[in-house]
């Protein structure tokens, strides 16, 4: 019964996302809510690894390098020639680009434990991806669009550690330690985690439903081709290189998937409102993207196993 409810995880999250685009008045107030429930999720997702899953990820640094040069290279100049080849108004191709500059997000770290991807080394990525942020966002912002921007790494490196590092950390030693114990609980937490992110994607389209109505075909479209053609490079690129398909699934995750909170935070703070909107939809679409793709996984998983 578990396994069917959490096999659903894509029709949960469209369904509550209409619902929250609805009667966004019902779910604006659980923003104080998000932090929370990603803890919880990343606390659960500590309860399936163990210290030897972080040790075998840090034992191959170029893996986590080719992660994080890939989230890099790849979305930035996605962005750049979507944008250009549909001709977006420049202010739209900005907030497109600066998102493609950003660093992996929690997101990203939810989705690889859905998809029973390789959550240590998603972890690992997302976090130095963020430490890289400090130079490659401001340098990558002025590349593409000659604009000098503030990135706050500072402020970006404490809230991972709070949301990711911590829960993780406590989860995985509880999990080292105390491994035949926690079986009940364990077993339960990935349904605990498709409530959880099902909720916050539904806050997410909530506090975006504003912007999501105004929002052009032609910007949705773009989004939609930026984050697919991540997930896909990431992939296609890992396989590629030799790697198997579960890291190739978490390269695919973590180029894919953007911190497009901060793309919003800094499209304001730099650009424009109408500059901010690619991020908060792109905050919408990968986490729906992402959730559909973590079932299919999963299932591929299961099968393969």
């Amino acid at each position: 019964m578990i396994q069917r409810l959490t096999q659903l995880f894509p029709l949960w999250a469209l369904l509550f996302s209409l619902l929250a685009w609805w009667q966004p008045q019902w779910l604006v107030g659980g923003k104080p809510a998000i932090v929370p429930l990603l803890m919880l999720i990343m606390f659960g997702m500590g309860l399936s690894l163990t210290w030897a899953d972080f040790q075998g990820v840090l034992k191959r640094p170029a893996l986590i390098g080719l992660g994080v040069v890939l989230q890099y290279a790849l979305m930035p100049l996605l962005a750049f020639l979507i944008g250009s080849a549909m001709q977006l108004p420049t202010e739209l191709l900005a907030g497109l680009v600066l998102v493609g500059a950003c660093p992996g997000g929690t997101a990203s770290n939810v989705i690889a434990y859905l998809a029973r991807a390789n959550v240590a080394l998603s972890v690992a990525i997302t976090f130095a991806s963020t430490l890289v942020a400090v130079v490659a966002t401001p340098l990558l912002t002025w590349l593409y669009l000659g604009e000098r921007i503030a990135v706050p790494v500072s402020g970006m490196l404490l809230s991972l550690v709070q949301i990711v590092v911590v829960p993780v950390v406590l989860g995985c030693l509880l999990n080292t330690f105390l491994q035949r114990q926690l079986t009940p609980i364990r077993e339960l937490f990935p349904l605990v985690s498709v409530a959880a992110i099902v909720l916050v994607i539904g806050i997410i389209v909530a506090l975006n439903a504003g912007r999501i109505s105004e929002a052009g075909l032609l910007v949705v479209i773009a989004v939609m081709l930026h984050n697919g053609l991540g997930l896909l490079s990431g992939y296609s690129i890992a396989r590629l290189l030799r790697h198997d398909t579960v890291t190739a699934r978490t390269l695919a995750i973590e180029v894919g998937m953007q911190n497009s909170g901060l793309g919003v935070a800094l499209a304001i703070k730099h650009f424009t409102p109408l500059a901010a909107l690619p991020g908060a939809l792109f905050s919408v679409w990968h986490n729906l993207s992402g959730s559909l793709l973590a079932t299919v996984w999963h299932k591929q998983s299961n099968s393969e196993q």
